[in-house]
């Protein structure tokens, strides 16, 4: 069996698994857009202006990737290392990308149903109207950009256990969000957290996703930002694999 094959059966098995278990679904579903509802939509002149409207849903949808990726990957490996069938699993023939790249394609597929309500709620009650092409060219954005945040997860699943994964998840969520602009308009940011916030790939996905869905120009430093921070972290997560391979299974 290929990688490719056995990566999506892996993927198969792993949206199994969560469907098993439909709070965890409902949650995630539901978690961005009731977050939309409460943080943005009592803002009348967010809601009034077209532009800014639809930069909001944006960076809300951008949210629930980054959600998703922290916490479904992050969470989801840790406790997998904590269960004695995961060693069993590792002593199998197989390419180690094929485990970690079908939770990253599980996740992108739950994000993408949570995308769903948050486009539905914001194109009601907002007056968010990008035209069709744009709306579907940020859609596919957000999904290509939304590996950082999968990664970054997938570094926490490797270096923690269960518990602290939680604490860690929860921080980290926290800072990239509210450092990516997705809580404040980074407009609003002193110059010093504006370029410190550039840096990170949560408001370099940003800036892509926005730029697109309104028709203003994306920067890029955020392409080559996300493109460099898939890159490195993607060396990372091999690296911290099979250095927690060599510790714990063999």
């Amino acid at each position: 069996m290929s990688t490719l094959s056995l990566t999506l059966t892996a993927t198969k098995y792993n949206l199994v698994e969560t469907a098993r278990v439909p709070i965890a679904v409902i949650g995630s579903v539901v978690f961005p857009t009731l977050a939309f509802c409460l943080f943005v939509l009592p803002q009348g002149a967010v809601v009034a202006d077209s532009t800014v409207a639809t930069a909001a849903v944006c960076s809300m949808v951008v949210f629930a990737f980054m959600s998703s990726g922290l916490f479904s990957v992050g969470l989801e490996l840790a406790e997998q290392r904590s269960k004695p069938w995961t060693p069993y699993l590792r002593t199998l023939p197989g390419s180690p990308l094929a485990r970690i790249g079908a939770l990253i394609l599980a996740t992108l597929a739950i994000a993408t149903v949570a995308m769903l309500p948050l486009l539905v709620v914001g194109g009601i009650f907002t007056s968010a109207r990008p035209e069709p092409l744009r709306l579907l060219a940020a859609i596919v954005l957000v999904i290509a950009t939304a590996l950082p945040p999968m990664l970054i997860g997938a570094i926490i699943g490797l270096t923690t256990g269960p518990k602290a994964a939680i604490a860690v998840t929860q921080v980290a969520l926290f800072l990239l969000a509210f450092g990516g602009g997705l809580f404040l308009p980074p407009q609003l940011f002193p110059a010093w957290l504006d370029t410190a916030s550039s840096a990170l790939p949560i408001r370099q996905a940003r800036e892509i996703v926005v730029g697109v869905a309104t028709g203003s120009e994306v920067p890029l430093w955020a392409v080559l930002g996300v493109i460099a921070w898939t890159v490195a972290l993607g060396a990372l997560v091999v690296w911290l694999y099979r250095r927690d391979e060599g510790r714990r299974y063999r």
